[in-house]
């Protein structure tokens, strides 16, 4: 064979072969999905989901996070210890192979684990192949076990260091700052709000986080304990605290179905959303799957029938479709499924059949059993569901106007709409911008070939307290899905979207950096996140940044995002700067929008994303709903981030 034919050869030498970890810190967004703040934060997840898995199986009460000074994190449980022993085929112990093996791990072995959540078996040692150092501390057998890796790589054997009488195993790792190059700071909040999840998830269960980077008033570290007594009905009264329910209590049910536990809890409100949240395993399942449709099929069934036999629908003149049976229902499905099959874009959608069946007669079966013992709160129920029904008839003619209006239909553009030049939609970029003096200016400053501006009209409905005819009726929010040229869904599924028509792949809020501009905001994302939540699961919404400060001494200008960034300015610059406050975005000429706000090289766009959607419902709850004193308390514990204008 000749040098040239050599070259082009494909052969058993031309595979490159990595080790397991190798791979891991090559592609690690394959493992936890991005090198962001939201994969940094998973990292976490999958070394307390190891912790939680004990729990599950009977051998752990008891959890602890710690987020130590230098970013790095501690969690400790009280399970049976990773295996220290050695591993007959490896030749190394167990607990040197669980760290260091891809796919190594006890939930392989249904002996060990029957259920399980995590990364299917690949979780802690992704953790040490992304982490600059992490010591894994095992109490075990009446000895202490330690052994510390650096990037995935053993450092020394497992060694013993010490005698105990606890049991449990302690993992403290530091992310990789060359893996995680955005950041390697922890959010607080981001890990209280999965961890509170956790404890609904599983009740019995004590999980604690401590900051150790930030004090109280007495000057204790930040701790937090979550724990729950009663599970999911919690959880319902805890995402359903600042809406007003209808009925007297949660209905919740728990127990097996052909070998699947499952655990269902509701109530309804007067609220005009559908929120449900499902989760398998205790992974969030926001894309659905079997056993969200068998709740569904349930929860219509059931209801259908008791309305029918009550007499309540004989009057009613057209027919009640599913959605009407979901309106002002907050839900929550967990079920526990051995050998889950996971599908969908970010595979978190289940595709095991046989939930759908063990789901459906659970909830038939504690619906059946509520209405017979509780006939006041069932006629509340389906007068609810009569009401959903008539509104969404009203709402036919509104959704038809929205669709006959869509540019895809011929309807043509918004006329407040300045469109761009640029026919490929993944070039694309839609501003949606506060009122038309600020609408003006972001025209001229813009760059016409792919970016659009779409000034909207002071504040937008809030859809939060709103029927569905109302929205559609509702002109600006008409305007904003003509622009972006989807079409509402069909009456079946309102929320579906034709995501394949969207005109443009970045859709910007800007708004005023003030009190006002920030309500707009929420406004408008409340609007995404109820009606067009596909949108931001998809990364497709951005929030602009506008500056608060331009800086000036002579011929030096220099702009200042925050209070922070105007006071190093100003000692730069020395005495005699002098500051421009904008309030508005109108303030700014339009080459000054551009060059901090629009143009792509020097601006920051804050991309919105869904880390927890029961988190985010029950804060567009309470932040958009009726109830004023839990708004209040949010506003006075977040005032501190807040820019108040006196």
């Amino acid at each position: 064979m000749s040098e040239e034919q050599k070259k082009g050869s494909y052969s058993a030498d031309s595979i490159q072969a990595l080790e397991g970890m190798e791979h891991v810190r090559m592609r690690p967004s394959m493992y936890i999905g991005d090198v962001g703040v939201r994969g940094l934060h998973h990292l976490v997840y999958e070394v307390i989901d190891n912790s939680i898995d004990e729990a599950m199986g009977g051998h752990c009460d008891t959890i602890d996070v710690w987020i130590n000074e230098d970013n790095s994190v501690s969690v400790k449980d009280n399970g049976r210890g990773i295996p220290v022993d050695i591993h007959k085929k490896e030749g190394v112990s167990a607990l040197e192979v669980v760290m260091t093996k891809i796919g190594a791990g006890g939930k392989f072995d249904k002996d060990s684990y029957k259920v399980s959540g995590g990364l299917h078996g690949v979780g802690v040692s992704v953790v040490n192949a992304l982490s600059a150092a992490l010591k894994a501390t095992v109490h075990r057998d009446g000895k202490i076990w330690e052994q510390e890796y650096e990037r995935g790589k053993t450092m020394y054997p497992a060694k013993p260091i010490g005698e105990t009488d606890y049991r449990g195993t302690i993992i403290t790792f530091k992310p990789d700052h060359e893996i995680f190059q955005q950041t390697t700071e922890y959010n607080y909040e981001t890990l209280a709000s999965r961890l509170r999840e956790l404890s609904f998830l599983n009740k019995g269960i004590t999980i604690t986080l401590t900051d150790k980077r930030e004090t109280d008033e007495k000057g204790e570290f930040v701790t937090e304990e979550f724990t729950s007594t009663e599970g999911l009905k919690e959880f319902i009264r805890f995402l359903d605290e600042t809406r007003e329910p209808i009925i007297g209590d949660v209905i919740s049910m728990e127990g097996e179905k052909n070998d699947i536990p499952v655990e269902v809890a509701m109530i309804y409100n007067t609220s005009y959303s559908e929120n449900l949240h499902s989760y398998v395993n205790n992974i969030n399942t926001h894309e659905g799957g079997t056993h969200l449709s068998g709740f569904r099929r349930g929860l219509t069934h059931t209801l259908k029938k008791y309305a029918d036999a009550s007499g309540m629908l004989d009057k009613l003149k057209f027919d009640i479709a599913g959605d009407d049976f979901r309106e002002g229902l907050t839900a929550i499905i967990s079920v526990k499924v051995a050998e889950p099959q996971f599908e969908g874009q970010t595979k978190t959608k289940l595709g095991n059949r046989e939930v759908s069946a063990a789901v459906s007669q659970a909830v038939s079966e504690m619906l059946e059993n509520y209405l017979e013992e509780n006939p006041n709160d069932a006629r509340t129920i389906v007068q609810k569901v009569i009401l959903a029904a008539t509104a969404r008839h009203a709402a036919r003619k509104a959704r038809e106007m929205v669709q006959r209006k869509t540019v895809m239909s011929g309807g043509g553009l918004p006329g407040k709409l300045s469109d761009c030049s640029e026919q490929d939609p993944e070039k694309c970029e839609v501003f949606l911008v506060e009122g038309d003096s600020a609408g003006g200016t972001a025209k001229q400053g813009r760059d016409r070939m792919f970016q659009a501006i779409l000034p909207l009209r002071g504040k937008i409905l809030n859809v939060e307290k709103a029927m569905q005819h109302k929205v559609f009726e509702n002109e600006e929010i008409r305007n904003i899905y003509t622009a972006l040229g989807v079409t509402i869904g069909t009456e079946e599924d309102s929320k579906a979207l034709n995501l394949e028509k969207l005109r443009y792949h970045k859709v910007v809020i800007m708004c005023d950096a003030d009190v006002d501009g920030s309500h707009i905001e929420t406004l408008i994302l409340t609007f995404f996140f109820r009606y067009m939540k596909e949108l931001i699961e998809r990364g497709h919404i951005y929030i602009a940044t506008p500056p608060l400060y331009l800086v000036k001494k002579g011929a030096k200008k220099e702009y200042a995002w925050d209070d922070n960034q105007r006071d190093i300015i100003m000692a730069k610059f020395g005495e005699g700067s002098k500051i421009q406050r904008y309030k508005g975005l109108g303030e700014m000429n339009a080459i000054q929008l551009w060059d901090t706000t629009m143009k792509p090289s020097a601006r920051t766009l804050r991309q919105v994303v869904i880390d927890s959607a029961a988190e985010a419902d029950r804060v567009f709850s309470m932040l958009m709903g009726d109830e004023v004193p839990p708004r209040r308390e949010f506003i006075e514990k977040n005032a501190v981030y807040a820019n108040i204008d006196t």
